[in-house]
């Protein structure tokens, strides 16, 4: 086992938990949450801070795996999916996760030249990134099976779940009515 192998499998999994962070934060963004006596744009730089950090440990993910003769993983894997040598599935459930995080990352490097509306709309790519790139995990890894590995799993897949739980609920919770005492003259 190779440098670079151990740096492709610890990559991934940091990726992993980064873009689970990331989608939790983006969920609780659009619930309009933040900690308590800070302003909201905590949680969104947070949620931006964290999603960078994300794509440079999925650069090193998918650079490492590029690089390593023992990975089955040919450049021209990266960007067309379902070639790789070896699990060509999983893998390009990981290409396709790539392409939709790189989506996500031109679109927020333009947002300012976009209508707002379009590029939220690619934004909700989002949504289906961390799912493939959970599947490509789960399909692809090795430690897959390590009692550490499912932790890992279990934990991205529970924050995961319960944000969405959240947001839905949030979605269905009637308006909260302002009481006479909050009316401003």
């Amino acid at each position: 086992m190779t440098a670079e192998w151990y740096l492709m499998r610890g990559s991934g999994i940091v990726s992993l938990l980064l873009l689970t962070l990331v989608v939790a934060l983006g969920i609780a963004t659009a619930n309009r949450f933040r900690p308590r006596g800070l302003p909201l744009f905590v949680t969104t730089t947070v949620h931006r801070n964290a999603a960078l950090l994300a794509v440079v440990f999925l650069g090193i993910h998918v650079t490492t795996a590029a690089l390593d003769a023992d990975a089955g993983v040919p450049l021209a894997s990266v960007l067309v999916p379902f070639s790789a040598d070896w699990a060509p599935f999983w893998v390009g459930l990981g290409t396709l996760a790539l392409d939709l995080v790189a989506a996500l990352v031109v679109t927020s490097l333009v947002r300012k030249r976009l209508p707002y509306r379009l590029w939220r709309s690619i934004h909700w790519a989002a949504y289906g990134a961390w799912p493939l790139a959970f599947l490509h995990g789960l399909g692809a890894g090795s430690d897959v099976p390590t009692e550490w590995a499912q932790a890992v799993n279990m934990l991205c897949a529970t924050t995961v779940a319960l944000a969405l739980a959240w947001r839905l609920l949030a979605l269905e919770a009637p308006a909260p009515r302002a009481s006479a005492h909050d009316a401003r003259f």
